[in-house]
């Protein structure tokens, strides 16, 4: 195992707006990091700007480093030797060379992600085509279907031209999943994907990523605002806070002796079987 991502004093802003102030963490190899904090902390941001995905309305400073496969910039087939590079240093191309087949991202609602007009076959298998322009529609179709029985979506070759909305929200979370593990990233970025399922289909979702990770070897950066199904599936936890990292640390430890009051008064804040319904949970210090 090796550090395969380092962010330092990065510092997001939209316009006069401080977004993220400052954070630093690191992952390596097949690690998974839970980010965890209210909405409006800054997670996505953060997961965006590692993307590259922020657009000009936004200014990034700081640094994110990535081990990167020295080929990858030149958008071949090959991944030889490695190298570290500062990813806001890198140009429109590198990035997209880097994106979906280095670094992969699923993202928080899956009908919009999904394009409706799109078969889910042909979505899968853009990802193919576009990091392999060599691969032959053939090839390309038989790597998606493959993809899409990995995350078991029945009769994955007889929909493969069906559109997203004749799947269910589970179902179609399978297919973002699919999508962002086709060309086997070292990184997967999960931003809340199970934030819109019900309790059941959630449990399915995170036990086919923890299933995934493990299965690949991938690291992951897990986003979400519930402590509890961060505990799943994350090793270490980073607890983020009005643009900040407050506190990270193994899980286990984090969730059961925090040290920082914020995070203390998060976990105060998650009712249980015996909290009293009867009086209003625990407010979150600020």
């Amino acid at each position: 195992m090796g550090r395969l991502l380092e962010i330092r004093d990065l510092h997001i802003w939209f316009g006069a707006t401080e977004a993220v102030r400052g954070i630093d963490f690191a992952l390596d190899d097949g690690e998974v990091l839970g980010l965890v904090g209210e909405s409006g902390s800054g997670k996505s941001a953060t997961a965006l700007a590692l993307m590259g995905l922020l657009g000009p309305a936004a200014r990034v400073t700081g640094c994110i480093r990535w081990r990167r496969h020295a080929d990858s910039s030149a958008g071949s087939g090959e991944r030889g030797r490695e190298e570290m590079v500062n990813l806001l240093d890198q140009p429109v191309r590198a990035m997209r060379a880097l994106r979906g087949r280095e670094i992969a991202m699923i993202f928080q609602e899956p009908m919009t992600a999904l394009n409706p007009v799109m078969t889910i076959g042909r979505q899968v298998a853009e990802g193919v085509q576009a990091h392999a322009p060599s691969c032959t529609r053939s090839e390309a179709r038989k790597r998606a279907i493959a993809a899409l029985e990995e995350v078991a979506i029945p009769d994955a070759a007889a929909r493969f031209g069906d559109f997203p909305h004749q799947f269910s929200g589970g179902q179609r979370q399978r297919i973002l999943i699919a999508m962002a593990l086709i060309n086997r990233p070292r990184l997967l970025i999960a931003d809340e994907p199970t934030t819109a399922l019900d309790v059941t289909v959630q449990a399915q979702i995170l036990t086919l990523l923890g299933d995934l990770q493990r299965q690949h070897g991938l690291a992951m950066l897990f986003i979400s605002h519930d402590l509890a199904v961060v505990g799943q599936v994350a090793s270490r936890v980073a607890v983020m806070r009005a643009g900040q990292v407050m506190e990270t640390g193994l899980t286990a430890k984090l969730l059961t002796a925090p040290e920082h009051a914020y995070t203390q008064s998060l976990l105060r804040a998650v009712p249980t079987l015996r909290t009293n319904r009867e009086e209003p949970l625990a407010m979150v210090d600020r």
